[in-house]
């Protein structure tokens, strides 16, 4: 008789440690409902819905200089004097022309964002609805679908000022002036206080934008304990992304050709790496309650005995009859059969 076979290394060690087991199942829910290839999608979406962003801005940079002439001419003396007459000249006019067809490109770029951003919204919504749920989810139709889309933007939009009001709130500079403003000196170590007060601050506004769009972006409604959990996760691994980023940005501009590329391929790296930590966290919440080993098992029905007890009510009439009658027809069935044989 041979043995059972002798666990893994990596099933003892899932069986012995709960978050170890409960990262894996997150990853397998992860990899199974293609994560990667929705974190890819939401790049490009992302990065394509910049462009229209950009024009906007551009477009309100334009109105703001079309009524400050003053300012807008000591631009156009500080272009002439950085670059030479003759590109300075063309410059200018780039510039001036610019300027005229803001209420066009602003046209262009408000229609364009808002495409765009539907078109992300509903990509984010899909992705977070497919970590979430295994069976496919009902679509109210084109047109709810789309003013939940635009509705889910604009709380979205609401939540990043929020955050962003926050986070200034929580930065060294703001902090520092204060200082300054009640005159106490500066001493290097208010520079580490206030360095890891704004990390904590950062970490904070990242938790509460995390927890909203895990929580309440899927087409359907979900754990909000769960949710803040993975959002607590997610805000910490992109504080620490952060840093990294920080550091590379630093090392990779210091050369014209990573001045030139290196914000372009580190905005992408960034869009992924968010997108993917956000699915993640998101399989991961969702797979919170699943663990085999956390789940009660339920007793057995209760056994029910029910014995059947049958009188024995010996021969009825009709049975003895047929008895007696059997027994006489084989008798003289024999009788003959012996006077035969003689």
């Amino acid at each position: 008789m041979s043995e059972p076979a002798k666990a893994g290394i990596l099933h003892r060690l899932r069986a012995r440690f709960g978050w170890l087991d409960h990262v894996i199942r997150a990853y397998q829910r992860f990899d199974e409902r293609n994560g990667s290839f929705f974190a890819a999608g939401m790049t490009y979406y992302t990065i394509f819905a910049l462009f229209p962003l950009l024009m906007v801005g551009f477009a309100a940079v334009g109105f703001a200089l079309s009524r400050e002439p003053e300012l807008l001419g000591k631009i156009d003396d500080h272009i002439r004097s950085a670059v030479g007459t003759d590109l300075g000249r063309q410059l200018v006019d780039l510039v001036n022309s610019a300027i005229r067809a803001r209420a066009s490109v602003g046209v262009i770029g408000l229609t364009t964002a808002a495409w765009a951003g539907l078109s992300w919204m509903s990509h984010l919504r899909a992705a977070l609805t497919e970590m979430w749920w295994k069976q496919h989810v009902d679509s109210p139709g084109f047109v709810r679908t789309k003013l939940s889309d635009l509705l889910a933007i604009l709380w979205m939009f609401l939540v990043i000022l929020v955050t962003l009001a926050l986070s200034a709130l929580g930065h060294t500079a703001p902090m520092e002036a204060v200082l300054r403003w009640l005159g106490i000196p500066e001493f290097s170590v208010f520079d580490w206080i206030f360095r890891g007060i704004s990390i904590l601050v950062s970490v904070l506004v990242a938790w509460l934008l995390f927890t909203w769009t895990i929580g309440r972006l899927p087409r359907e409604s979900v754990s909000l304990v769960a949710s803040m959990r993975a959002g607590l996760m997610a805000a910490i691994g992109f504080e620490l992304f952060k840093q990294v980023a920080s550091i590379y940005l630093q090392v990779v501009l210091r050369s014209p050709a990573g001045a030139t590329f290196g914000p372009v391929l580190g905005l992408m790296v960034f869009a992924y790496i968010t997108a993917y930590l956000v699915l993640f966290c998101t399989a991961w919440a969702a797979t919170a309650s699943e663990d085999p080993r956390a789940k009660t098992v339920d007793p057995p029905a209760p056994a029910i005995i029910a014995p059947r007890v049958q009188l024995d009510e010996g021969l009825r009439t009709r049975q003895t009859l047929t008895a007696i009658a059997a027994g006489a027809i084989g008798a003289l069935a024999f009788s003959r059969l012996t006077r035969w044989t003689r």
